[in-house]
């Protein structure tokens, strides 16, 4: 399918066009990942705040109980479960400890936030996993079908990747509150919050 010049593989058939209506996502460099992982967050508790619908995830770290080891985890902005998608392996393993289950879990709640009217989806990141077109990829896929604006975090190991993915659905913005709330005004066609 062509968009304005480029191809869009990931949007499941539906035509969608950035000048006709649809919204665009906010890509933020991944360099500083707690960064902003926290940026996102606040941003989108700031939203809630204000009433509107804001769902997806979030990564974060958390601490097994010995306090030795630490997981990734996605929390779901709307209420705040946690999926643990990384899983212990033990000790001296050096296999993918990806827990592929807890992140399709996550997954499906974002799919169906779009799917529900959401306002806004926030999916955290752009990375490995996406760039072979799995992971989250489905969630912005739905996303995107569903004409919601998505704020997202892109590994910058990953940049052609994602260029390829959403193309020129994508915008690049700085991984600052000014900087999303400008986006996310001239996305809404309103005045900056």
């Amino acid at each position: 399918m062509s968009i304005e010049g480029g191809a869009f593989p990931g949007a499941g058939g539906a035509a969608l066009s950035a000048t006709a209506g649809w919204t665009r996502i906010a890509a933020l460099p991944g360099e500083d990942s707690a960064h902003v992982q926290a940026l996102m967050l606040a941003f989108a508790e700031e939203l809630r705040a204000q009433g509107l619908r804001v769902a997806g995830v979030t990564q974060t770290r958390g601490v097994d109980a010995s306090g030795a080891r630490s997981g990734i985890m996605l929390r779901e902005v709307a209420s705040g479960a946690l999926y643990a998608i990384s899983q212990d392996l033990g000790p001296g393993s050096v296999a993918c400890n990806l827990d592929t289950s807890e992140l399709a879990m996550a997954c499906a709640a974002i799919e169906r936030a779009a799917r529900a009217g959401a306002d806004l989806i926030v999916i955290s990141k752009f990375s490995k996993q996406e760039a072979a077109r799995g992971g989250l990829c489905d969630a912005f896929r739905a996303a995107m079908t569903a004409r919601v604006p998505v704020i997202a975090a892109v590994s910058p190991h990953f940049r052609e990747e994602w260029r390829a993915f959403a193309g020129p659905l994508a915008e690049d913005v700085a991984p600052e509150r000014e900087a999303l709330a400008q986006w996310w005004a001239k996305t809404r066609g309103e005045a900056p919050i």
